[in-house]
């Protein structure tokens, strides 16, 4: 192993919808955590692993963090708040495209409680022009003392091995904790969940609320010649939910389940077979026992 050799564990923390998962997914060069236009699609700590000559970076990728007095969305906010305590850096992700002062400043509070190396990535510089970045990365570098200040594009990829070399230069020296192939902590099963949910955040616009879980039923291992069959379930909390989810004749489910199978299938590397059920558990996003049961 290289003497220079630098390992660790970097939080990604930003308020909601700043691109932090989809820059994740850039820099391991694959998906595992869910993406979509709406905030708080990202509800549970996904852990990814960055591999370099140089070195190997264990990235805790979190919920948005906001203001909230909602059950499950205090949950949320708490997962990313603890993940903090675990990392050695923190990556703090803004969209520049997009500010929120009162969320920003609420962030850096959070911050200024950690006494963490904090580098920030100023996300989707595609979509601004050079002055206007140029004066955010002035404001930021007054607001709090970071390490680093570093434009990206985590749809374009712009500047990201910029990013992950900065940030390898501030973890400690020391061998890397994961196998070169390890990609991730989490088990294909709950990938194929939180694939599912993205598809069914994503196909129905603005009609569903994030009151929408989850859960895999069936993960079984295919007999030889055979494909592997998932039962998955949607949980929504009312019944209008589950007709919108369904859609016209069965459509909109079968639009939901035919793009998760693609995903699941690139992921596996491996043909499936998906069978999707949709069941109305009411209120379940302010039930502790329905919460625990869905992992949050």
């Amino acid at each position: 192993m290289n003497a220079e050799f630098h390992s660790g564990f970097a939080a990604i923390i930003g308020i909601p919808n700043v691109g932090k998962s989809t820059l994740l997914n850039r820099m391991l060069g694959q998906k595992i955590s869910i993406t979509s236009k709406k905030p708080q699609t990202t509800r549970n700590r996904i852990l990814g692993i960055v591999h370099r000559p140089f070195c190997q970076i264990v990235f805790i990728d979190t919920p948005g963090i906001h203001k909230t007095h909602k059950m499950l969305n205090v949950r949320i906010v708490d997962v990313a708040l603890a993940a903090l305590g675990d990392a050695d850096l923190i990556l703090m992700v803004s969209d520049v495209s997009e500010s929120d002062p009162d969320a920003d400043r609420f962030l850096i509070d959070k911050l200024k409680l950690q006494n963490k190396p904090v580098i920030l990535a100023l996300n989707k510089t595609d979509l601004i022009k050079k002055a206007l970045l140029l004066n955010q990365i002035d404001q930021w570098r007054h607001a709090f003392p970071f390490e680093a200040v570093i434009p990206v594009s985590a749809k374009h990829g712009s500047q990201v091995d910029v990013l992950i070399n900065s940030m390898a230069s501030i973890l400690p020296k020391g061998p890397p904790y994961f196998p070169e192939d390890s990609l991730t902590d989490l088990p294909q099963r709950f990938i194929a969940a939180e694939m599912i949910r993205e598809k069914a955040i994503r196909l129905t616009g603005q009609e569903i609320p994030y009151s929408v879980a989850v859960t895999v039923e069936s993960f079984k291992t295919p007999a030889k010649g055979r494909l592997r069959r998932i039962d998955a379930t949607i949980h929504v909390e009312r019944d209008s939910h589950k007709g919108i989810i369904i859609g016209k004749k069965g459509r909109k489910l079968k639009q939901i389940g035919e793009s998760a199978r693609k995903d699941i299938e690139q992921m596996l590397e491996e043909r499936i077979f998906l069978k999707l059920f949709v069941h109305v558990q009411k209120n379940w996003s302010r039930d502790t026992k329905a919460l625990r049961r869905f992992g949050y």
